[in-house]
């Protein structure tokens, strides 16, 4: 049984420790996103807010078929703008950024499916598929009534870089559409956050969120 006097002393070294876990846990563990588009469904759906485990980019195990959330590698999403929002709910935003339950707003992020690992060559299109070094994959994430791709594109991945797009290809402007910027298209692995394992919120929404092989 705790007296009370004992309590108060030691509740600011509980609150101590309490964030040093969390932030553990931010930095090696997990994450949380909010997916603010549709370019992932029918995978991820607006306003889901999904886990992500940062174990494979620490590790560099990063596989075709991964759903992966990254920073904005080179000026893919406009500037954020948060200079409408009042200093209070500023600062509770802050403080859920430091405990990791919000990504740092700073720092923008995009999720979508890893296509490409370093050494692949992905061709579009052959009979309506991709064609990866040589051999036409079935995906079977793509949003129905969508191609794999409307824009043609033959690229060869760098190392230290993947080659990302979102299973709803008409609404996702993933690396087919960068392909003129400094890393044409492709995603550093050293802007990777992790591979995103489950969705979380909304209840309804909740479900696992498996990594599909592109090429078996």
């Amino acid at each position: 049984m705790f007296r009370k006097g004992s309590l108060l002393r030691e509740l600011p070294i509980l609150v101590v420790v309490a964030l040093v876990v969390s932030l553990f846990i931010k930095s090696f563990l997990v994450q949380f996103f909010y997916i603010p588009s549709g370019s992932m469904e029918n995978t991820l759906q607006i306003n889901d807010r999904v886990a992500v485990n940062k174990l494979p980019f620490v590790s560099g195990k990063i596989n075709r078929g991964d759903v992966v959330v990254f920073r904005d590698p080179a000026s893919w999403l406009p500037a954020a703008d948060s200079s409408s929002e009042s200093t209070i709910k500023t600062k509770i935003k802050d403080g859920l950024v430091l405990v990791g339950v919000l990504p740092n707003p700073a720092k923008q992020y995009l999720v979508k499916r890893v296509i490409g690992i370093a050494g692949d060559r992905i061709v579009c299109c052959t009979d309506k598929k991709l064609t990866i070094n040589g051999t036409a994959v079935d995906e079977p994430y793509i949003f129905k009534g969508n191609n794999p791709s409307d824009i043609t594109f033959d690229i060869t991945v760098d190392p230290g870089k993947i080659w990302v797009m979102g299973d709803h290809r008409g609404a996702s402007a993933d690396s087919r559409y960068h392909q003129d910027d400094i890393n044409k298209g492709q995603v550093p692995l050293t802007r990777v956050t992790g591979r995103v394992f489950g969705v979380i919120w909304p209840f309804g929404n909740a479900k696992i969120v498996p990594s599909i092989p592109v090429l078996k």
